[in-house]
């Protein structure tokens, strides 16, 4: 069984399901819609145009904030996974529209491999922050003050550009001992939209672990 396969599990007829980006949450999307194409009933609200283009391909009915309060069940993919279910998130630059759903959802469900489990969040060095273009020089001298490297992304054809029209700035970075804290120090520089910083949400995370999924549950 796949974490995609295992995370269907979670999904009722009528539910509202959040779609996240990535590989790992198109995986999801994809086997989402053969469900829906059988039978199955869900309206669902994507993280990024890229998943929204996807669903609609395949079929899966789409909503929005305006038509529901709430999300019965978002799922995702992360980047970094520590003990405690924290994350990191964004490698993709989805992750300010990632959060929206992912705490507007009554059940979070996460899909990782075993790659991305850390002992401490920052292990692999790198976190996303997204920053309105006007703020990119300043916010980057103010996130260079908290002691990480900060670097606009760029693509092959300019700087990289989220689904909300900002500058996504990856930072270099050790491992952070106190990320809610170190969210909230980022969060305070104007200018700075979101981080890759997911703390305290109290996810499930699902671990493709070769051929068996494991369930890893937050005790919150």
């Amino acid at each position: 069984m796949t974490i995609a396969e295992r995370a269907l599990e979670f999904v009722k007829d009528g539910d509202v399901v959040g779609l996240g980006t990535g590989r790992a949450a198109t995986a999801f999307v994809r086997a989402l819609g053969a469900r829906v194409r059988a039978g199955l009933q869900i309206r669902g609200i994507p993280t990024s145009q890229v998943t929204r283009a996807l669903a609609q391909e395949i079929g899966i009915p789409l909503t929005t904030f305006d038509a529901v309060e709430t999300i019965d069940i978002a799922v995702d993919g992360a980047d970094e996974v520590d003990p405690a279910l924290n994350l990191i998130k964004g490698y993709g630059g989805a992750m300010v529209r990632e959060k929206i759903v992912a705490t507007a959802a009554r059940k979070f469900i996460v899909l990782v491999g075993t790659e991305k489990l850390v002992s401490v969040l920052g292990e692999r060095g790198r976190l996303p922050v997204e920053v309105v273009p006007f703020g990119v020089t300043p916010c980057c001298r103010r996130i260079r003050a908290l002691s990480c490297e900060p670097t606009p992304r760029q693509t092959d054809s300019g700087a990289f550009v989220s689904d909300n029209g900002n500058a996504v700035v990856d930072c270099a970075i050790g491992p952070i001992a106190r990320p809610a804290a170190f969210e909230q120090d980022l969060l305070s520089i104007p200018g700075v939209v979101g981080s890759g910083l997911f703390v305290g949400l109290t996810p499930t995370v699902l671990v493709q672990d070769g051929e068996a999924v494991r369930v890893l549950q937050s005790s919150g």
